[in-house]
């Protein structure tokens, strides 16, 4: 009895007389080995060592004893202690990491071991936005020719555009080039036979049912190629946020089905990571729809996106085996 009040007075009076000037929380791996202090501890890794300040906290646990492998978080502080071996350390957690520590409330037979897991879920949704590219290319003998034209038509197709979407609708110039256009012939240097100007304009609107009267609006004022059509989802929360779900139940499902058929159950998810999201856009392809004359409506159909996520867990099972 009074060994363990010498003990215990020791250990106060270190931490007593210490003066804290500032503290950093940290994660501290090791195995526990007493002090040359009487009733100290140290975590101890390789070659660096830590003094537990408040090891009282911990000793009652079956698992505290010299050569257990631990983990601590808690914060290093800069005191003076009587024999200063080891940095300071003040845990606020600490548990053991051998699979075979025996702890209160729990059956010594059994083992502990760690599980990873993929879950991986398929949303679908509907795009809630269009983006059209439409262009205007025109072809001269010289490049100021070419380009007056290509100036005149893109001019008439942006009011045409204006006209055929609503006030919410986007349209910018996403691109614009002038090209000589050569021909090559064996044994001689390319011939500059004329220039070709491209003047390119994305619609993005929420309109998807006027995504057809778009294009024919642009043909009609003298469009002459569109690059495609894009349908998306800008408002994505509420699809990304249930295709994560389902993935992390599904790998929550695996998990226990591990468990389970090894004889035991999931004692707790030690790491959950996101692995990845897809938002895949479907992209049509029109060449056809470029007519001058657009004699019947273009139909566009819209179709739904799908969307992907994959959780990735970590989980501490408890096992017979």
């Amino acid at each position: 009895m009074k060994r363990l009040t010498l003990i215990t007075a020791v250990v106060m009076l270190v931490v007593g007389a210490a003066t804290v000037l500032h503290a950093r929380e940290i994660t501290v791996r090791g195995k526990l080995q007493k002090t040359v202090e009487a009733g100290g501890w140290l975590i101890v890794n390789n070659d660096a060592k830590y003094l537990i300040l408040n090891a009282r906290n911990f000793q009652n646990n079956a698992w505290f004893k010299e050569a257990t492998n631990v983990e601590a978080v808690g914060e290093t502080k800069d005191v003076m202690t009587t024999y200063m071996e080891g940095t300071p350390f003040e845990a606020r957690s600490m548990q053991p990491l051998d699979q075979n520590v025996a702890t209160p409330g729990r059956d010594d037979s059994k083992r502990i071991t760690r599980v990873m897991v993929a879950g991986d879920s398929i949303v679908q949704a509907q795009p809630d936005t269009a983006i059209v590219t439409i262009a205007v290319v025109t072809q001269a003998k010289q490049a100021l020719e070419a380009q007056q034209q290509n100036a005149a038509k893109t001019e008439a197709v942006a009011r045409a555009l204006k006209a055929a979407t609503s006030t919410g609708a986007e349209i910018k110039t996403s691109g614009y080039s002038l090209q000589p256009q050569r021909i090559y012939r064996e044994g001689q240097p390319p011939t500059i036979t004329g220039y070709e100007a491209r003047n390119s304009v994305t619609v993005t609107t929420s309109e998807l049912n006027r995504v057809g009267s778009i294009i024919d609006a642009a043909a009609l004022a003298g469009a002459n190629d569109v690059s495609g059509i894009a349908f998306t989802l800008r408002q994505d929360r509420q699809a990304r946020d249930r295709a994560l779900s389902e993935a992390t139940r599904e790998a929550m499902s695996k998990a226990q089905v591990i468990a389970q058929a090894l004889g035991g159950r999931v004692l707790r998810i030690v790491e959950v990571q996101e692995e990845g999201f897809q938002r895949p856009q479907p992209v049509y392809q029109t060449e056809a729809f470029m007519a001058k004359r657009a004699t019947v409506a273009t139909p566009i159909e819209v179709g739904s996106l799908d969307i992907t996520s994959r959780v990735q867990l970590v989980a501490e099972v408890e096992t017979n085996l």
